[in-house]
């Protein structure tokens, strides 16, 4: 009931009342007037949700920050009164997904649609749904509504960038011996056969097997012996910086331009730039891995192809750095899944002795550390990562230095000169 509503019953109430004291027929006939309005409407407004019903279906389950999020809308009237008014409110909790709508003269059986597009500048895990419906009668007294209760989730993938150059070594493994470990992916290492399983490909089946047992044999594959690419992401609470002032600096200028820019922080930095490095291995056909301590801990065993590059920015998509753990204590809870000959990416913006002696443990076990430094100090933090840069080229580890709002695919492709970073005032 609206303001307007309690108006009116107002007023029935005073013409009764003027009625029953003096008796004049003109107050009786007021009342009448008023009261069958309020039942009129009431009664208008019963109705107005009947009937109708919503259906919403996303494009897909996932999304990627910088690309549109596609849903479809579908109003149905499926009564024969026609409805004049419905309201369709969206509570999805996606930044920017504008799905609400107003339909107006939808008539007796009829059907409306509309798709929904939402560039998406935030990953994680969101949820989609759920839908209110909404209506009044014609004199906006008695308003309806109705919960659709169906919900979705939504997975943003962080962005990834196109890299040009990025330093993974490509020897295989000592003596070129297999891991004997076997894969769902088709390599040139077969290793056995078994019997058929419903979904395997033709290109596995051993038609000379087949023929032999007369019945459907398929291969093995055993991964190839190339090195495995573990990225470790070394981002805990610690350690996390964002630059406020650069943030609010440079949002009105982007948004105008509509450019979507990573957020100022080492969190977002060190995200994308997992998830780019990952894309350029697995373009290159080579075993990439994950290995991060978060809020939970993250690990992707190495493997090959696009569902693992999903596998992996799908566990990036929802890291928040929550961990206590720095680097040395990750190693020595997790460095035995690497094997003799890996090379061993590390994320981090840490410039603590924590990196140098990890870095040296590697290295000691036969591994083949890079490392990514994330600047502290063009980040809002109060140490630069340039002097632990310079102590690990010194110790004949290749690194890249990523500085907060230098283009972070040059950065880490190495095209970028070193220079010195000012801060902004």
């Amino acid at each position: 009931m609206t303001s307007r509503a309690r108006v009116v019953i107002a007023l029935f109430l005073l013409c009764l009342a003027g009625g029953l004291i003096t008796g004049r027929g003109l107050f009786y006939n007021l009342s009448y007037v008023w009261g069958g309005l309020l039942a009129l409407t009431f009664l208008s407004s019963r109705v107005m949700l009947r009937g109708i019903t919503l259906r919403r279906q996303a494009r897909s389950s996932r999304a990627q920050v910088g690309r549109p999020f596609k849903e479809n809308f579908w109003l149905r009237n499926q009564s024969r009164i026609p409805k004049f008014w419905i309201a369709v409110r969206d509570q999805s909790d996606l930044p920017g997904h504008r799905a609400s709508s107003v339909i107006t003269h939808l008539g007796s059986r009829a059907e409306r649609s509309w798709l929904v597009r939402t560039l998406c500048t935030r990953r994680g895990r969101f949820r989609i749904g759920p839908s209110e419906l909404s209506s009044v009668d014609p004199f906006g007294l008695f308003p309806v509504r109705r919960i659709i209760p169906h919900t979705q989730s939504l997975v943003v993938l962080p962005m990834t960038l196109p890299l040009n150059n990025f330093p993974i070594p490509s020897g295989r493994l000592p003596g070129g011996e297999a891991l004997r470990q076997t894969t769902h992916q088709i390599t040139p290492n077969a290793a056995g056969v078994r019997d058929y399983l419903p979904g395997d490909s033709f290109n596995r089946i051993h038609w000379l097997s087949t023929a032999r047992r007369m019945k459907l044999i398929s291969k093995e594959f055993e991964i190839e012996p190339f090195a495995d690419v573990w990225i470790v992401l070394d981002i805990h609470r610690d350690i996390t910086h964002s630059d406020s002032n650069l943030q609010s600096k440079d949002f009105l200028g982007r948004l105008i331009k509509g450019r979507i820019d990573l957020p100022l922080s080492t969190v977002e930095y060190g995200v994308a730039s997992a998830a780019s490095i990952g894309l350029y291995i697995l373009e290159r056909d080579r075993a990439a891995g994950l290995l991060a301590h978060g809020q939970s801990r993250h690990v992707v065993q190495p493997d090959r192809g696009e569902a693992q590059l999903y596998r992996i920015l799908e566990s990036l998509a929802v890291y928040e750095a929550n961990s206590g753990l720095d680097l040395w204590d990750v190693m020595q809870i997790e460095g035995s899944r690497m094997p003799r000959g890996s090379t061993v990416v590390i994320i981090t913006a840490d410039t603590s002795k924590a990196v140098t002696t990890s870095v040296r443990h590697l290295k000691r076990r036969g591994l083949y550390p890079v490392v990514v430094l994330l600047d502290e100090e063009s980040f809002g933090g109060s140490v630069s990562s340039e002097t632990l840069q310079q102590s690990l080229e010194r110790n004949g580890i290749v690194t890249r230095l990523v500085r907060c709002g230098d283009p972070l695919a040059q950065s880490l492709s190495g095209a970028l000169p070193s220079k010195p970073f000012i801060h902004a005032a």
